[in-house]
């Protein structure tokens, strides 16, 4: 082999080299993102899903993918020819290479069933588990009108219908006033860890000075009022249930499939279905909120740039892009599903699906 073709060949295993050298670090950036972004539409896809079922009273499921395997296939081959002539033909070198790629990902699937199917999605999520997103930001009025059933036997609105559909009047005020404290800085949640437990707390505080937000005082008198709380300010355990001792705040919580059903009655359905008797007329809200804690659309095709759409007997829900206010209610959806399922410990047996 001359000089000029052992240089062409240098340079082909070189380029491989390099091409397999940085394909792992390049795949991982790109992947990490991708993934992620990709179980993030999927769960969405399952939230809406198990909504437009309930509304269809349909049994939804749950599948959580447990495992990714991204497997990359990277072949390379390189060769030369060297031609040394004879009579008028020149000597020449040449140098070729080839590669290869292949993508083939595999998707490890979890059902959950039995106890972890009751544990996450059958029993009423725990004040210790709900009301800590509130420390985090989210708005503790919209947290409490999705995950809460009463609160001090201070009735929610449920669209479910019935005598008591509209809720108390006085759970939309003090779900405001809260709301106006939280903004003001005047309302926090603390989790706190006694004898080995958590017990969750929502703290009013004690204004420090004369420049506080307007309605402030009124605000804390009005909890105090509707709450039946001791004194205006200081820190208030919550706990499950109806009613509770003095000094103590009683939240009675839904399970996730009570929050999913309940959003799902509030789904609008074509008039067929409701014709042909597959589901009941949507009730609408009345009392302190009538506006639907998610607007759900249907037609016989989703918008191509809808937050996220699903198909289900030949019609197509979604949530509109533009629709701020139920896009954060449906993440706030999605956060309480992630707690709940995070706090199961029984798994069923796995199911993997190789994908092409």
């Amino acid at each position: 082999m001359n000089a000029i073709a052992r240089m062409l060949l240098a340079v082909c295993v070189a380029g491989l080299a390099t091409s397999c050298t940085h394909m792992g670090p390049a795949r991982l950036r790109a992947d990490q993102v991708d993934y992620a972004r990709a179980l993030g539409t999927a769960k969405k896809r399952a939230i809406l899903d198990a909504m437009v079922q309930l509304r269809f009273a349909d049994a939804p499921s749950f599948l959580t993918v447990s495992q990714i395997i991204a497997a990359y296939t990277f072949d390379a081959s390189v060769g030369s020819t060297l031609n040394a002539g004879s009579g008028t033909q020149p000597s020449y070198a040449l140098a070729n290479g080839a590669l290869s790629y292949s993508n083939h990902p595999t998707f490890t699937f979890t059902p959950t069933t039995g106890d972890a199917f009751a544990s996450a999605y059958i029993r009423p999520l725990a004040p210790a588990l709900v009301l800590p997103l509130a420390q985090g930001g989210i708005p503790i009025d919209l947290l409490l009108r999705i995950a809460a059933q009463s609160v001090d036997g201070l009735l929610n609105g449920t669209a479910l219908g019935g005598s008591r559909s509209a809720g108390t009047p006085g759970f939309f005020q003090m779900i405001h006033a809260a709301r106006r404290l939280q903004l003001a800085g005047e309302l926090n949640v603390e989790l706190r860890n006694e004898n080995g437990a958590n017990h969750v707390y929502i703290v009013v505080a004690v204004p420090h000075d004369s420049e506080e937000p307007p309605h402030a005082a009124a605000d804390r008198r009005l909890l105090r009022q509707l709450l039946r709380l001791p004194r205006d300010t200081g820190s208030f355990e919550v706990v499950y249930g109806q009613s509770s001792e003095s000094g103590k705040i009683a939240l009675l919580t839904r399970s996730v499939l009570g929050i999913l059903t309940d959003l799902g009655a509030q789904v609008e359905v074509p008039a067929s279905s409701v014709a042909s008797g597959a589901t009941k007329p949507t009730v609408g809200l009345v009392g302190g909120e009538t506006r639907p804690t998610i607007i759900v659309h249907s037609a016989a095709t989703a918008p191509a740039d809808a937050y996220v759409s699903i198909p289900y007997d030949g019609t197509a829900y979604w949530i509109a892009r533009d629709d701020f206010d139920s896009k954060y209610a449906f993440t706030v959806v999605q956060d309480l599903m992630a707690l709940a399922e995070a706090d199961t410990s029984a798994k069923a047996p796995i199911v993997t699906i190789p994908a092409d």
